[in-house]
């Protein structure tokens, strides 16, 4: 137990770089959860399961972060600014792992069986993002904010996007769209900037065929008179 606290207190110095010293460090509520946690998780394996419940539910109304007393979470585990943060029951993470404010590892099935996220060593999840049944986030994986994680995530991988795709694997950029040909990291983005331009052009086209209109007119009228 003591072992878990001290990574986690380390967590913290190493993922936020406004944590100046020990003192401040101890206000964070993303620390007070996880210590929480732990002392749910112990009494949940001890078959203590509504102490569990209890302990889990105090620190969910304390911190506004809920952590299943059931999930496994390695060492060094750091919720950073933390409200909003829901992590299921059957959810595994591994070491030196990192979520942001509004992350949810949550399930799709309503069965009694594995239906949480498995994270491993050293994941960060952004701002938001949700990593949804059981699937798989190997080690170095790196989820972007407000993505909607689907599908298992192979090793050193960044994935972006609602549903969320790999672009980057193994510091190489993935050519995952025909749309952006591996080039950009935003695909929506570049749809969006892709139809701006189309508008644009169509607005000048109808410029220039009321302009030839216009022309046309002006014609017609000298012509009249004439």
């Amino acid at each position: 137990m003591f072992d878990n606290f001290r990574a986690d207190w380390n967590a913290v110095f190493r993922n936020d770089p406004a944590a100046r010293n020990g003192f401040e460090v101890l206000t964070y509520a993303g620390l007070h959860a996880v210590v929480w946690y732990r002392m749910a998780h112990w009494y949940w394996i001890h078959n203590l399961k509504f102490l569990a419940r209890l302990t889990s539910q105090t620190a969910r109304f304390l911190t506004g972060i809920e952590i299943h007393p059931g999930a496994t979470i390695g060492k060094g585990f750091f919720i950073d600014h933390g409200m909003g943060v829901v992590i299921g029951e059957t959810a595994e993470i591994g070491d030196n792992c990192l979520l942001y404010h509004g992350v949810t590892l949550g399930g799709v099935s309503l069965e009694k069986k594995k239906r949480h996220p498995t994270l491993g060593n050293n994941v960060v999840v952004g701002a938001g993002a949700k990593v949804l049944g059981a699937i798989t986030l190997d080690d170095n994986v790196k989820v972007g904010a407000n993505a909607v994680v689907l599908k298992d995530v192979p090793s050193n991988s960044v994935v972006v996007g609602n549903p969320g795709r790999v672009v980057i694997r193994d510091g190489k950029k993935v050519d995952d769209s025909p749309l952006t040909h591996g080039r950009d990291l935003d695909p929506e983005g570049e749809m969006i900037r892709c139809m701006l331009k189309k508008i644009e052009n169509l607005e000048m086209r109808l410029r220039e065929v009321e302009k030839e209109e216009e022309d046309r007119n002006q014609v017609s009228q000298t012509s009249d008179r004439i």
